[in-house]
């Protein structure tokens, strides 16, 4: 699972896991499923209701629509999910961490014929092993990767930070924060680093450097590491 970091329009660094490429595989083959089940529970029902194709032929195309587009539809009705993608927990997003639009969507969406139906995944696969961050063809054009929001429980998950032993904290009115706070504060900025989530991280900036009366020079992302850390200091040494 490669990391890679993005810039928002606010200037916020975030650093994103994208998917890996047994991960898009899985989702591919789960999507593929679907749709073939799809397309077979409708061909049953066509029959069982005795239609026949040469005289039905716009029924059969109707009811196929949904298969030919479900990637566009579900990614963009579903924030940038389809079946595969929610069972192997990857999203689309775009490359600033914004959620994309229908144009990008549909630029992915088209380009598959390239990179996806044409190669049988060969030049996907490919693309995205050379540029390292989730990126295939589509996803170029479209500004778009898809990346991977699966957890791996740590120590990091709880409110101990590792801090070199010579750290020197900056902010000391960190101690105004009890331990079930900035254990608050880490969930909600780890959380938000890791989907990309810079309207959080924002919201988060403002409310902490509030409640301890500090106007920090640093981008928000870096305060708030900051902050966690100077806690760990004061709350290790105390």
């Amino acid at each position: 699972m490669k990391e890679f970091q993005i810039e928002t329009a606010q200037n916020v660094a975030i650093v994103q896991n994208a998917a890996s490429i047994m991960d898009r595989m899985w989702a591919y083959v789960i999507d593929t499923i679907v749709i073939y089940f799809y397309l077979f529970a409708v061909i049953m029902l066509l029959v069982f209701l005795d239609l026949k194709m040469g005289d039905t032929w716009a029924v059969y195309l109707l009811v196929s629509l949904p298969a030919f587009l479900y990637y566009v539809l579900l990614e963009t009705f579903w924030n940038g999910q389809t079946i595969g993608k929610s069972i192997m927990k990857t999203r689309v997003v775009r490359l600033d961490g914004s959620k994309p639009s229908f144009a990008n969507y549909f630029v992915r969406w088209i380009l598959r014929i390239i990179d996806v139906v044409l190669t049988s995944g060969g030049l996907a696969a490919l693309v995205i092993l050379m540029r390292g961050n989730g990126q295939r063809i589509g996803d170029i054009a479209a500004q778009t990767t898809v990346i991977s929001e699966k957890r791996k429980i740590t120590i990091n998950d709880t409110i101990i930070r590792d801090i070199a032993p010579d750290y020197i904290p900056t902010y000391s009115q960190v101690t105004l924060f009890s331990d079930p706070e900035m254990q608050t504060i880490k969930n909600l900025y780890d959380d938000a680093k890791r989907k990309g989530n810079h309207n959080v991280i924002l919201k988060l900036f403002i409310k902490v450097k509030e409640v301890m009366a500090v106007e920090p020079i640093e981008q928000p992302i870096v305060f708030l590491d900051t902050v966690i850390k100077d806690y760990n200091f004061y709350t290790q040494n105390m």
